[in-house]
């Protein structure tokens, strides 16, 4: 019997570089131990006339066969990967983002765990600079389901461009939708409470470019008002409780509006490492924990041995 096969989804818009959609799909299709059986690579909007000739020479070249998908016109995230979801064959789907670069074994572990029956798995991933060779952070979900659910409730509990779901647990809470900036939040906030089996590896299986804007990106009024938009969204949900909301919009909200100086600074210090911490604090309480003695040998342990027969004396 043939594994399950699965659907590389990778989104393109008028402001990516050239040779970042390039290596970005290269490592996710050519260089791949476990190449996807299909990508589904969608335009979001126009774009200018180099980047639409790589298009077209990824699309030839590429040794999975690619869906095109032309959107007339920028539509932003959400909706275009709500497009490249209804153009999947498959149910299996893989994230991939156009600028980011996937290590060749990303999907030789993520895949089988879909496979196997979560409905959505992420995994660590490295920040780089100029290049891969250029670390400068790392990101650690936390692994433990609880961990993953308590998580949720005050910050994205996945790193989006690792993730690898079941399109139909996707769909099921409504796809993406349009909340600009905060759609993959929104999406596994919704899962998470339609009891979608979540899993996180810690090991970093992409590594995520970060450049001199990245941390700038993370602020401003225009993020502070999909940030607003999305706790209201959690609170109607029921996601959250109305003192987790007021917690969320101070520190969340709070959050988009210091200096890049402090922002960066704090991700690094309190944000990203957190899945780290908790999953090293439950290693350890794992293996200082006695072992687990069956309820049956248990009782045969408390009870003493019975006395040998006394024989009388002949």
């Amino acid at each position: 019997m043939q594994p399950e096969p699965f659907t590389l989804l990778m989104t393109v818009y008028g402001g990516d570089r050239v040779e970042y959609v390039r290596e970005a799909f290269h490592s996710a299709v050519h260089h791949q131990t476990l190449r996807p059986d299909q990508v589904v690579l969608v335009r979001d909007g126009p774009v200018a006339p180099e980047l639409a000739d790589c298009l077209r020479g990824l699309v030839l070249d590429s040794p999975s066969e690619v869906t095109f998908v032309a959107l007339e016109h920028n539509r932003g995230l959400g909706p275009a990967l709500d497009a490249g979801l209804n153009a999947a064959w498959h149910d299996i789907v893989a994230r991939m983002d156009a600028d980011d670069v996937a290590m060749p074994h990303r999907f030789q572990e993520q895949v089988p765990l879909v496979r196997a029956g979560a409905d959505l798995v992420g995994a660590g991933l490295l920040e780089f600079g100029s290049d891969i060779s250029d670390i400068v952070g790392r990101r650690i979900p936390p692994s433990d389901p609880t961990d993953i659910a308590r998580y949720s409730r005050l910050h994205d509990p996945f790193n989006h461009p690792t993730v690898v779901y079941r399109r139909s647990a996707v769909m099921a809470v409504g796809g993406y939708g349009d909340l600009p900036l905060m759609e993959d939040y929104w999406l596994f906030a919704r899962m998470i409470a339609q009891g979608a089996r979540v899993v996180n590896l810690a090991e970093p299986l992409v590594y995520y470019r970060v450049g001199d804007g990245a941390y700038a990106r993370r602020g401003g009024r225009d993020l502070l008002r999909s940030e607003l938009r999305l706790q209201r969204a959690m609170r109607v949900e029921g996601f959250i409780t109305r003192p987790q909301y007021w917690r969320n919009v101070v520190v969340r909200g709070g959050y988009r509006l210091v200096p890049t100086l402090v922002r960066r600074p704090f991700y690094r210090m309190l944000v990203a490492p957190y899945g780290a911490r908790r999953n090293r604090s439950r290693k350890r309480a794992a293996a200082e924990a006695p072992s687990y003695v069956p309820r049956h040998a248990r009782a045969q342990e408390a009870e003493p041995e019975p006395a040998p027969p006394r024989h009388p004396a002949g």
